[in-house]
């Protein structure tokens, strides 16, 4: 049974790890956080994630999984080691590869066999896994040989265990030929195609993924706005375009905007690398633009609706960044209820499982409270607000909710319900996007 490392146990890394053991890998996944192994080892996720405790708890219990917060010691009998660390946006845009770095030396000044380095931390084109072979090859003992491969990840936070099992496309980027085949032959069993081509290649197919799916974001958002001053509906145009086989509908959906740990980070990552060579990207600036910018209209959509901010109540419904996840990262929803409250709203907001998560990132604010259902957010507001695509949002008794509000204006960030409907149901219905 190959035995297989994984370096950071946060989204990518456990998921990663928890289907590899699935597969029949024996798999240690490591992580500097104690708390988290110690978690992790009696199954508790730290996380929300469909599908991912169930492969956990199973795979513990069959010993092919386990968790430790020794560097070391997950090093002991791997034969591949993947990073799977975090790379946040530095202050400049640019990825920071600090914890990577980290990684990449303990592996060096650990390892005690021949293995096979796998960076599946998104890391940017240009001399980055080059630097990292450079440590490797400087600070490993010397009858002791460490191939980096990149394997960047497309999982999507919410579907993440569905996407590995069964993935649209696995990259892998190598200069050694046989150690990318190696990567290559663990998912096999996965019966995909497998683009085995060069570092810099892999690298730059996940920022230009991420950055076009962005893209499509902004630009069908950038088309509501069209919509809205010409009288035409956004949401048929999409379907329109999405009916197209070169187009497609996906992430034709006109709203509030992306969010996540992927999406922001890797546009102004990608942009970054554009201006570190000596170019620029008028694109991607306008994609960032954009996307901020449908922030600030939906604030300015309710400061009209309602004849101003200033002492009216405001019902928030989502916090994380999309459904199926508590994921708040640059979620679009801590941005509006951030400005609502600076501008001297009240706001009660529900999520049905991100709000501890919020509550990390938004500081406490005398206006703002968090709700244990939709039904009590609304209680007493001047106006609803749906900020995430929940499904239960959708199901939402909207009768009930409109009899507690005491306004009857919703602005739908995300097309979830029939503005026709809610209009019959006595509602006064606003769009983002006509």
């Amino acid at each position: 049974m190959k035995t297989i490392a994984v370096f950071g146990v946060g989204y990518v890394g456990l998921t990663t790890g928890a289907c590899l053991a699935e597969m029949g890998y024996r798999v240690v996944g490591c992580d500097v956080n104690e708390t988290k192994i110690n978690l992790l080892r009696q199954a508790q996720i730290p996380f929300s994630e469909p599908g991912l405790a169930p492969l956990v708890e199973r795979n513990l219990s069959a010993g092919r999984l386990s968790f430790t917060a020794d560097g070391r010691e997950v090093l002991h009998d791997a034969e591949m080691v993947f990073i799977c660390v975090g790379t946040p946006t530095g202050p400049s845009g640019a990825a920071d590869l600090s914890q990577v770095e980290a990684a990449v030396r303990l592996v060096a000044s650990a390892a005690t066999r021949p293995l096979i380095v796998i960076l599946k931390s998104t890391i940017p084109p240009g001399g980055t896994a080059e630097h990292f072979a450079e440590i490797l090859a400087r600070e490993l003992p010397p009858q002791l040989t460490a191939p980096i491969v990149v394997n960047p990840e497309f999982l999507r936070e919410g579907s993440a265990v569905h996407d590995f099992f069964f993935p649209d496309r696995v990259v892998v980027g190598a200069w050694d030929r046989a150690a990318g085949e190696q990567v290559a032959a663990l998912y096999a069993p996965l019966r995909c195609p497998v683009l085995l081509t060069d570092p810099a290649s892999a690298q730059l197919t996940k920022y230009a993924s991420n950055a076009f799916l962005a893209a499509k974001i902004s630009f069908i958002n950038e088309v509501g706005r069209i919509a809205e001053q010409v009288g035409a509906n956004v949401y048929a145009v999409a379907q329109g375009m999405g009916l197209d086989e070169r187009i497609g509908g996906d992430f034709l959906e006109a709203g509030l905007g992306y969010g996540g740990s992927c999406f922001p980070k890797d546009v102004k990552a990608l942009a970054a690398i554009a201006e570190e060579h000596g170019s620029s990207s008028a694109l991607l600036g306008a994609v960032m633009d954009i996307n901020a910018g449908q922030r600030r209209l939906a604030v300015e959509k309710l400061r009209d609706a309602l004849g101003g901010l200033e002492g009216k109540n405001l019902c928030v419904l989502g916090l994380a960044f999309k459904a199926d996840t508590d994921d708040v990262r640059e979620a679009p929803a801590l941005d509006v209820i951030s400005m609502l409250c600076d501008q001297g709203a009240s706001v009660r907001t529900y999520d049905p499982v991100a709000a501890a998560r919020a509550q990390e990132v938004l500081p406490p604010h005398s206006r703002l409270l968090y709700c244990q259902d939709a039904y009590e957010a609304a209680t007493g507001s001047d106006a609803a607000f749906i900020a995430t695509d929940w499904k239960e949002f959708r199901d939402l008794d909207w009768n009930r909710l409109g009899s507690l509000m005491k306004g009857n204006t919703i602005l739908d960030g995300r097309g979830l319900i029939s503005p026709q409907q809610m209009r019959e149901n006595g509602f006064r219905c606003l769009a983002l996007a006509s």
